[in-house]
């Protein structure tokens, strides 16, 4: 059984525990703001991009593009996008749960997040290359990823393209999604939310020029269109990165404070124990002596 100077030994370590938790959780809170911000503020243009580039791709007829080319093989390009750190919860083991679910055989994994370059690893999948991001992700290294994996896809050494990450949906909240990248699809004009004229743009009322010529035009905007979109990826990871984190430190510091009391209650009892043996021994010795 521990003594009273074991409990409090103990209380002095959770209690150093819990300031560290607690210093973690505010912090997390401080990145999560910018990064829910950054992530919130980046969905309106992917959704008004996305409008925009269906739009032109339907009005440019028999029109194609490399990055555009279906095939029926089976090779298959992951690109996983992890944490660099853990500490925050669930948020990557729900994330390589359903990494789990491709097949090891015919998919070659791209990491990006060290977690997921270790997860990679662990298993024994195939790693064709090693990304990281900063808390604050910048173009740039979204578009290094975007490159790699679209070279990939032009060289024919994968027949398509796939994203695994995390969709930020609220503080309390992130799903793992997988997010189709390569080749890229038709994407269907969404007209709701837009102002009235730029509604009636998407619906074909308005006729599009193309200059120099269609080709030049969607040969700059397909890539840039792709880039952008693994940038919010990498924004809306983020974004449940410190939301995750932000949660689990709180419920670190909330169960470390919890177990100070119990610890706390238990020394009280044992010391109140204590005192009341010795009193009684010290009784005891009285009646003895009378």
């Amino acid at each position: 059984m521990a003594s009273t100077r074991d409990i409090v030994r103990r209380i002095k370590s959770v209690r150093n525990t819990a300031q560290i938790t607690k210093a973690m959780q505010m912090v997390a809170a401080s990145k999560m703001r910018r990064a829910q911000q950054a992530a919130l503020a980046g969905r309106p243009y992917v959704a008004l991009m996305n409008e925009v580039l269906g739009s032109v791709v339907f009005r440019a007829g028999d029109f194609t593009h490399p990055l555009m080319e279906k095939r029926g093989g089976p090779k298959r390009c992951l690109i996983l996008v992890s944490t660099d750190r853990g500490l925050c919860g669930a948020l990557n083991s729900n994330l390589f749960r359903e990494a789990a679910r491709f097949e090891p055989v015919s998919t070659v994994f791209v990491a990006a997040g060290r977690k997921a370059a270790q997860y990679i690893a662990r298993t024994r999948r195939k790693l064709a290359a090693e990304f990281t991001y900063k808390d604050a992700p910048l173009f740039g290294e979204a578009r290094a990823i975007s490159r790699f994996a679209c070279q990939m896809f032009l060289d024919g050494e994968v027949d398509r393209v796939d994203v695994l990450s995390t969709s930020f949906v609220s503080t309390l909240v992130q799903k793992p999604q997988v997010r189709p990248f390569l080749p890229i699809g038709e994407i269907k004009p969404v007209a709701a939310g837009l102002p009235e004229a730029e509604s009636e743009l998407m619906r074909g009322a308005t006729e599009f020029l193309f200059e120099p010529n269609v080709e030049m035009v969607l040969g700059a905007l397909l890539p840039h269109s792709l880039n952008f979109q693994l940038y919010h990826i990498l924004l809306e990871a983020k974004a449940s990165e410190q939301s995750a984190r932000m949660v689990a430190m709180k419920n670190a510091s909330d169960n470390a404070s919890q177990l100070i009391k119990d610890l706390t209650l238990d020394y009280n009892k044992m010391r109140q124990s204590n005192i009341t043996r010795e009193l009684l021994e010290i009784a005891s010795a009285q009646m003895g002596m009378g």
